[in-house]
């Protein structure tokens, strides 16, 4: 019985050693065919990892410089240094991180506006409407803003044309379009339409309380019954 348990015994041992050359002789010859790519593949994830953290901090550092740039321009501006601050606003709209780049160019127009300098701020608010690399809400933005800049100058129709695809129900910037799409049409003397417009903004719940309001007080300078406390 004892050797028939220790045959047994050996018997398993054997099995095992077997098993267990075999399974190293296995992993030898997948070392072999694979292991060059599997070391490849560890210094590429190392590599990767590492460019990616050191990727990071570039960009941080990048924001960071460009926020501080944009923070100096601002503070030139408020000292009344209004050269710096243009100097400090276009070269960081040139080299500036994606979203300071933007923030400059709009800040440049307004403080062109801010000069009483009108066509050049328009022309500044109608050079990012037409940037492409500028998301699409800030370019309907800068037309807006363009368009408040040059109510004065410009072809009633031609900023009415101008507003008409931010007027959509889905922009964000519709209430303000159609706000200065009817002063555009008083000032061509198209009443009926601009009344239309104000009426609409008058009682649109989702318009700015500010917005509605002036909508009724020009309905009331109108002499629109809506327009009537």
């Amino acid at each position: 019985m004892a050797d028939t348990k220790l045959a047994e015994d050996s018997d398993t041992g054997l099995l095992r050693e077997i098993d267990e050359e075999i399974r190293q002789e296995h992993y030898e010859k997948l070392w072999k065919r694979y292991g060059k790519h599997v070391i490849a593949a560890a210094i590429l994830l190392v590599v990767s990892v590492a460019g990616y953290k050191g990727w990071q901090s570039y960009d941080l550092s990048q924001r960071i410089a460009s926020g501080q740039q944009f923070s100096a321009a601002i503070s030139a501006a408020s000292a009344g240094d209004m050269e710096a601050a243009q100097t400090q606003l276009i070269a960081l709209a040139e080299n500036g991180t994606t979203g300071y780049q933007t923030l400059a160019k709009f800040r440049f127009a307004a403080l062109l506006s801010k000069q009483n300098d009108q066509a050049a701020s328009v022309q500044a608010y109608t050079a990012i409407a037409g940037d492409m690399d500028v998301p699409a809400e800030y370019r309907d933005l800068a037309v807006v803003l363009a368009t408040m800049n040059s109510m004065d100058t410009a072809n009633a129709d031609e900023l009415v044309a101008n507003l008409a695809p931010i007027t959509d129900a889905a922009n964000p910037w519709r209430h303000t379009a159609r706000e200065l799409s009817a002063l555009a049409l008083i000032s061509a003397g198209n009443m009926d339409k601009a009344i239309e417009i104000l009426a609409a903004l008058s009682s649109d719940t989702t318009a700015p309380a500010g917005t509605q309001q002036r909508a009724k007080e020009l309905l009331a300078a109108l002499g629109h019954p809506r327009g009537q406390s």
